[in-house]
């Protein structure tokens, strides 16, 4: 795909039929929507490994609760 990736501006001043423009992005245009993206890549995977250690440290918790002798059904209730 080498097209370049176009904005629509929309002008409600003008009638109906005439408020869309189809306009090219600029090089500094298609730089900056390629930074984001890539930042945005970058918390994803950053929220991904947060929600994983969160979710293995609940459940390191949760075993050791079970190590103590309680059940399982007993430690989930505590952890809600």
């Amino acid at each position: 795909m080498s097209e370049t990736p176009v904005k629509i501006v929309v002008d409600l001043s003008k009638p109906k039929g005439q408020r869309e423009s189809i306009i090219e992005l600029t090089k500094a245009e298609i730089k900056e929507r390629t930074a984001m993206a890539a930042e945005a890549e970058t918390q994803r995977i950053a929220d991904e490994a947060a929600q994983a250690e969160a979710a293995a440290t609940r459940q390191a918790g949760l075993d050791k609760l079970i190590a103590l002798g309680l059940t399982e059904a007993e430690a989930l209730a505590l952890t809600r």
